[in-house]
């Protein structure tokens, strides 16, 4: 095929993400007012609670065997590094933008979070569908490629509420603090009161004896367990992610498989039905995407270059380190020659933010307006940004 083909076909899925995003974002107009906030907060409830374990859960079990997951233990080691990588350059970019304090986390989870499950919900089954793509069949490529899509946004989902989650809550709660004073930290080691200053003096300390370091060693602990006891468990293990353990089950496990699915299993109405209700997923989420939108016209503080250096983070750089690691994969025999499953393996360093970091914004009340306007920016040059890539992805693969 030739680059224009490819050109063509790529621009397809994202063009139909266009669509009903705008639909998503008229719809939330105050005018019409179909989408409004309460609408928006029930809808996305369902979506979080209803459609998305469904559609993970019924799609891994159709598709995913013992024999099938051990062939794709790169993808979380992949989606792993586009954490990392990711991270250090949202660091990189915080050293020369100098963000507020309260932005810090935000920064960090824009350029490390990418939408690791909607996105590719939405852009594979669509150009596995276009006449002229490079991956076989199109009912073949649509089932294996709805897999890696669900077992992307299950790893993902772990990674963004343990890693980002946490760094939004440190920030936000780091922000309210008066950086030039000395904070004091009281803790109760034993019953005995201890206080840690920081930052530390520059000031020589007298010599250390048994009995200090003992206490320092208690207040070490005592201080980690503090850190371990915010960590949101209920956030880590959310929905998506039980219902990917489940289709994990399913699908791994043979005798609960053959009950469940193929057209001769005594229970296949309960993996039929599962299916239909995770079907109604991708437009939700695609309509609340639009409808959230719609709040970054109304514009933030934050400054233009940063905006712009996530863009250029999350569509130039990591896209350019997903090639050179992806074929690193390839050259070592790491990764199989899988046009399909390299094709998403790449996809998954050029995507927009996770579209969940607008919810933890909101959960710590540092930096929603500002959020909406990257993910405005972000999710407007995503539509170029996507069509580009994935063409050039599937020249690759091809």
């Amino acid at each position: 095929m030739g680059f224009l083909d490819l050109f063509r076909v790529a621009s397809m899925p994202v063009l139909q993400v266009l669509i009903v995003t705008a639909l998503g974002s008229f719809l939330a107009l105050e005018s019409v007012n179909i989408l409004g906030e309460s609408t928006r907060r029930q809808l996305n409830d369902l979506v979080f609670f209803v459609f998305n374990p469904a559609l993970v859960g019924s799609k891994l079990a159709n598709t995913i065997t013992f024999e099938s997951l051990l062939s794709l233990w790169f993808m979380p080691v992949n989606i792993f590094l586009t954490f990392m990588i990711g991270s250090l350059l949202g660091w990189l970019l915080m050293m020369i933008a100098k963000p507020a304090q309260h932005l810090k986390g935000l920064v960090f989870g824009a350029c490390s979070a990418g939408n690791l499950g909607n996105m590719l919900f939405i852009i594979v089954p669509a150009v596995c569908k276009e006449k002229g793509a490079p991956f076989g069949e199109s009912d073949v490529c649509s089932e294996y490629g709805l897999a890696y899509a669900s077992l992307s946004m299950a790893i993902g989902s772990v990674f963004l509420w343990t890693y980002v989650y946490n760094l939004v809550r440190v920030f936000s709660k780091d922000s309210g603090n008066n950086q030039t004073q000395t904070v004091q930290e009281d803790l109760t080691v034993a019953g005995v009161s201890v206080t840690v200053p920081w930052p530390p003096s520059s000031e020589p300390e007298p010599p250390i004896n048994e009995g200090k370091m003992k206490v320092m060693f208690d207040s070490m602990k005592q201080l980690w367990r503090n850190f371990s006891s915010h960590i949101n468990m209920k956030a880590v293990f959310a929905p998506s992610t039980i219902g990917a353990i489940v289709g994990f089950v399913i699908g791994i496990i043979a005798p609960i498989r053959r009950l469940l699915i193929g057209t001769t299993a005594p229970l296949r109405v309960l993996q039929d039905s599962a299916s239909l209700v995770g079907d109604a997923s991708i437009p939700a989420v695609t309509l609340i995407v639009g409808a959230n939108l719609l709040r970054g016209l109304k514009g933030s503080g934050i400054s233009l270059p940063l905006v712009l250096g996530i863009a250029a983070v999350r569509y130039v750089l990591l896209p350019g380190f997903g090639i050179l690691i992806v074929k690193a994969a390839l050259h070592f025999g790491l990764v199989r020659n899988d046009p399909l499953y390299v094709f998403v393996l790449l996809l998954q360093f050029a995507l927009p933010p996770a579209m969940n970091i607008s919810t933890m914004t909101q959960l710590f009340g540092a930096g929603e307006s500002d959020c909406s306007v990257i993910m405005l920016w972000t999710y407007g040059l995503a539509s170029i940004a996507l069509t580009l890539w994935s063409t050039f992805f599937m020249w690759l693969v091809a």
